[in-house]
């Protein structure tokens, strides 16, 4: 029996709300594939920030004629004693959770039908009331004994793939999981959604074995070595071929109720008909499912 993961929005637009925290570049990317695309299923209905001071969302905001909503993380621990937002004690995570029970209360006027991540720091269960994508910089679909080697935050999933020797990166879009407080890798284990294409690895003149006794003399973050540079660089360019191309894909076809799944399994609704895949492939000249 399959479940479609979100039905879609009938024959209207899927009012998305777009939860960013930095520069917003793949937030860019969302808004300029939906402006591109007039039979985009998804629309971006609200942006929603936890860093009003140092993110653009303000800017993207006015830009693009979209409501935004401001969650100041910090300023919320603050207005409680606390100077940090790790969630390295039972206080800060209570916190955390006093603060996630007020963001639902901003987003809930919205109407919002899904979420995406698009470069959203704070851990929090948000995703528990809405089914919400995320872009990881890294092929989760590559599993070891059933584990996804390349999962992980920051550049751990691209250093990972260069150590490994995997010739390419990919970027991958998965639901994101409720956060029940388990770690990094339980935030990168919902359904692989969709992927990029393989987007050939760049060494920078480096070769493996000297990356690898880079990776050797570690000792403590963070790390400001020839390997984190080749990392960052690989990382920008899978933010551009990768990030930028997969995700407002996946997010039309999420919208527009193409994904299912049988059992654990995914599957893929294609004319009229679903197909039971291992993830699909995107393209700025269209998908391709993999089985």
């Amino acid at each position: 029996m399959i479940t479609n993961i979100f039905p879609g929005a009938g024959n209207g637009q899927a009012r998305a709300a777009v939860f960013m925290s930095g520069t917003g570049t793949n937030a860019e990317a969302l808004f300029r594939y939906h402006a591109g695309h007039p039979e985009c299923r998804f629309v971006p209905a609200l942006i929603v920030t936890d860093a009003p001071e140092h993110s653009r969302a303000r800017e993207l905001a006015a830009a693009w004629n979209i409501p935004l909503v401001e969650h100041d993380i910090r300023a919320f621990y603050a207005a409680r004693g606390e100077t940090a937002i790790s969630l390295v004690s039972e206080r800060r995570r209570a916190i955390r959770s006093e603060w996630t029970e007020a963001l639902r209360e901003l987003v809930l006027p919205w109407k919002i039908d899904f979420g995406v991540l698009a470069g959203f720091v704070p851990l929090c269960n948000i995703t528990a009331d809405l089914p919400c994508l995320n872009v990881h910089p890294g092929d989760l679909t590559v599993e070891t004994d059933g584990r996804r080697i390349l999962a992980g935050l920051h550049f751990k999933p691209v250093e990972t793939a260069i150590l490994a020797g995997h010739p390419a990166l990919r970027s991958s879009v998965i639901l994101a999981q409720p956060f029940e407080g388990s770690g990094e890798a339980e935030m990168d284990s919902g359904p692989v959604l969709g992927v990029s294409r393989p987007m050939p690895v760049e060494l920078c003149g480096e070769s493996p074995e000297a990356l690898a006794a880079i990776q050797a003399g570690r000792s403590r973050a963070p790390y400001r070595d020839r390997l984190r540079e080749v990392a960052a660089h690989n990382l920008e360019r899978l933010k551009l071929c990768g990030d930028h191309v997969v995700f407002p894909r996946v997010a039309d076809d999420f919208a527009a109720g193409r994904f299912g799944l049988d059992g654990g399994r995914l599957c893929f609704r294609e004319a009229g008909q679903w197909r039971p895949v291992r993830t699909v492939e995107y393209g700025e000249d269209g998908r391709r499912l993999l089985s």
